[in-house]
């Protein structure tokens, strides 16, 4: 079986989640799983009949109105102690979904702090980002890096964050060693073939999904527009264009690096797997009506192709190749410049609506303007850069 040899139990737990969702192509769902149908409809069949060995949840008897306050305060705090970062609301919220009765969230709050869970200094200090949200999953997946984080070693980890902007699931959690753009397509090649494409992926300006020239192209740029994935920038200096993800920042902080201390990556990412099942399918989120993020996500139906496609052209083009070592194509006898990250790549020059003036254009995206009335090459055409919302 071609299941990895690390997180298997959580590997099985997202694939019969993801099969078992209504319109669910298991057999692509396999692919991307590298895994036989056979075994994933044994799975899935184990997981629907009630199979413990797939799900580590504890099985709590569920609450009767005959049982004790002490019972109630019990259940309370065995949720909190599982989930220590989590507060009064989402504690009823896990309750309800599993069959109790909880009391009123004021008095599940008052439980907590009886019992010393709940430090004062900390509490209520959080505040709302301002909201955006997509109207179906894949259309937008939020990326980004975590600030790094030291390990008890001295090595640092760059934990690499994707989340989907509809349902708010988190495709991909990875611990990094470093930041680089062949890490970051590894693992979106890795989340692509599980997952499928998104439409889009909004990014913010620094590496690497800026070049440290300034450019916003960038090879792995290139890579998703090859892909059919286009590379939304959010607005410099407006954090708030990105508050989901830096709220589920908060939370990884609060949940993982802040319960336990780690000596090196292969430690947090066992850390990673287990917190993101409970993120996704167990984790109440408030901003959801208190549904887990699992519950909303879908997986994309446009699946990862084997090779990466070519872009295509068509024949009224006038069709050029960048140069390998400098990035500059040839037109009307003179070379224009290009940003570095198309180095190699086949590229249109079509003319633009003024005259004298044409555009360089990779498929349908522009990326630098031609003007023949100037002697000297105009910039290049940067991606568009998001303003609070990107769409």
């Amino acid at each position: 079986m071609a299941w990895q040899e690390m997180s298997v139990m959580e590997q099985r737990r997202e694939f019969v989640r993801l099969a078992g969702q209504e319109g669910a192509n298991r057999r692509e769902l396999c692919r991307r799983f590298g895994i036989s149908p056979d075994v994933g409809y044994k799975w899935l069949g184990r997981w629907q009949s009630g199979d413990a060995e797939l799900a580590d949840r504890s099985r709590r008897p569920h609450e009767s109105p005959g049982r004790s306050a002490a019972a109630t305060e019990a259940a309370v705090l065995a949720v909190r102690d599982a989930h220590p970062a989590w507060g009064a609301r989402k504690i009823a919220a896990c309750l309800i979904r599993d069959g109790s009765r909880p009391p009123a969230i004021s008095t599940v709050h008052e439980i907590l702090r009886r019992h010393g869970r709940i430090d004062p200094e900390a509490a209520g200090s959080g505040q709302p980002f301002q909201r955006f949200e997509k109207d179906e999953p894949n259309q937008l997946w939020q990326m980004d890096f975590k600030g790094w984080v030291p390990l008890v070693g001295g090595q640092r980890c760059h934990p690499l964050t994707m989340l989907d902007d509809h349902s708010r699931y988190a495709p991909s959690l990875q611990a990094c060693a470093d930041e680089q753009s062949r890490t970051v397509q590894g693992h979106l090649r890795a989340a692509f073939r599980r997952h499928g494409l998104p439409q889009a992926i909004f990014v913010d300006n620094g590496s690497p999904w800026g070049d440290a020239s300034g450019e916003r192209w960038t090879r792995l740029g290139v890579w998703l527009l090859k892909l059919g994935v286009r590379v939304l920038h959010s607005r410099p200096y407006h954090p708030q264009s990105r508050g989901k993800i830096e709220r589920f920042h908060r939370t990884l902080a609060a949940e993982v690096f802040a319960l336990e201390a780690f000596s090196n990556l292969a430690a947090v990412q066992r850390a990673f797997d287990r917190w993101r099942e409970v993120y996704n399918w167990q984790r109440p989120h408030q901003a959801l009506d208190h549904r887990v993020p699992g519950s909303r996500y879908r997986s994309s139906p446009r699946a990862m192709p084997r090779h990466l496609p070519e872009v295509e052209y068509d024949s009224h083009d006038i069709v050029r190749t960048v140069g390998t070592t400098k990035a500059y194509v040839s037109f009307r006898g003179r070379p224009w410049k290009v940003p570095q990250a198309f180095r190699g790549e086949r590229v249109a020059i079509r003319p633009l609506t003024t005259d004298g003036h044409f555009g360089v254009f990779f498929a349908s995206h522009l990326i630098a303007t031609i003007d023949l009335t100037n002697t000297k090459p105009v910039s290049h055409v940067s991606e568009q850069v998001s303003a609070m919302s990107p769409g």
